[in-house]
């Protein structure tokens, strides 16, 4: 809850900023005081009037009349969060930038509050090198992110850039006032997600079907939760998570020497799905079909463990969690693959289904003290509650 606690809600030009309408309500109803600057771009799609109406409050729009009435410093004391919600491409710029050309930018640059911003834009705008840039420099003055969400936009197209849902944002600013909201302040945590690709030869490759989505939820999870994050991350189609510093690899091998690399950490949740075997001998030209010639022969060998190798380093985390993907006695194989790699506890879940590429998953947590049977979640929920479980293990 968040009884008496005080937000100020900056919501700048985007189509979706109807939804801070729904943010105040949430807000509102959990306990929060809510006061709303409305940028003159916010303007072209909700009204002051209604962000009054719903907040209770006078709605704050104009640097100078501030200035007269109430001062944009008091305004920028007020609060005890700043959430940007819809904050758009020009916005973040700015903030970026510390530029104070209006109320909005004048009000974030005065600020000693913790600020969070929910990004919404066009996907070519979310991807621009220069929007990535601001966004790394936010960051890595304490700005946190939630969000943007990826799926259908306004104009015909879709991709990254969706405002996160409400009850998202409202999750994520209950993280950060909460007593202990940031339980992983000052932890590393190293997360591996995705598949491998092993070459076969300069154009195919042995792969398995993960889409990453379960790790890059857990990696988010944690920083959600104050954590510095290293996502070591194999060939997948997403963006990388708010907060995260994301390593891209493709093999096995280069993914155990980026964890090797990001070491020490005082968590690792291994959840790529790593390729057991690779070809032993990787052909430095295309395998031709001849007409009549029989198909290759593969001779394979065996990849890295990483999971055992980080369960067994001289610099291994305190905490190492694993993942079991099983197709049959999914509790049965993944106790016994705990103890066999040597890690503290193992994820196990059955991907027999839908799960890999899907959006929900079934899992078991299994640890030394037994069996952990969680229901069918959304991956975002899985990861969520993992890294609260992560969070009390480490208190």
């Amino acid at each position: 809850m968040l009884t008496d606690r005080r937000v100020l809600l900056v919501v700048s030009g985007s189509i979706a900023a109807y939804k801070a309408l729904d943010l105040v309500r949430l807000l509102r109803k959990a306990g929060a005081a809510v006061t709303a600057i409305l940028t003159a771009g916010g303007a072209r799609f909700v009204t002051k009037e209604a962000l009054a109406g719903i907040t209770g409050q006078r709605v704050h729009d104009d640097l100078w009349a501030a200035e007269a009435e109430i001062g944009h410093i008091r305004l920028a004391r007020w609060p005890d969060l700043v959430v940007v919600a819809p904050a758009s491409a020009g916005l973040l710029a700015r903030m970026a930038q510390g530029l104070t050309d209006d109320l909005a930018a004048t009000v974030l640059l005065a600020t000693r509050a913790p600020v969070l911003v929910a990004p919404a834009m066009n996907p070519a705008m979310w991807e621009h090198p220069a929007t990535r840039a601001n966004m790394a420099a936010l960051r890595s003055r304490g700005v946190r992110v939630v969000g943007p969400g990826t799926g259908a936009m306004a104009e015909p197209e879709s991709g990254p850039g969706r405002l996160a849902e409400p009850p998202e944002i409202l999750a994520a600013i209950e993280a950060m006032l909460a007593p202990g909201g940031r339980p992983l302040a000052g932890r590393h945590a190293l997360v591996t997600a995705g598949p491998t690709h092993e070459p076969i030869d300069p154009v195919r490759y042995i792969a398995n079907r993960s889409s990453g989505k379960q790790g890059y939820a857990i990696a988010a999870a944690l920083a959600a939760l104050g954590a510095r994050v290293t996502l070591v991350s194999g060939p997948v189609m997403l963006p990388d998570p708010p907060g995260v510093t994301a390593v891209r690899v493709e093999s096995a091998r280069e993914m155990l020497a980026a964890c090797e690399a990001a070491l020490p950490a005082d968590i690792a949740v291994m959840a790529a799905a790593v390729a057991d075997w690779r070809v032993a001998r990787e052909a430095t030209q295309k395998l031709k079909k001849e007409p009549g010639a029989a198909a290759p022969v593969l001779e394979m060998a065996l990849n890295p463990d990483i999971l055992a190798t980080l369960s067994r380093h001289a610099q291994r985390p305190g905490l190492v969690v694993g993942f079991a993907a099983e197709t049959e006695k999914v509790v049965q194989h993944a106790t016994e693959k705990r103890l066999r790699k040597g890690c503290d506890w193992i994820v196990a879940n059955d991907v027999s289904g839908d799960v890999m590429g899907g959006e929900r998953n079934t899992v078991h947590l299994v640890t030394a003290e037994g069996v952990e049977d969680w229901p069918e979640l959304p991956k975002s929920e899985v990861a969520e509650r993992l890294a609260r479980r992560i969070a009390e293990a480490m208190a």
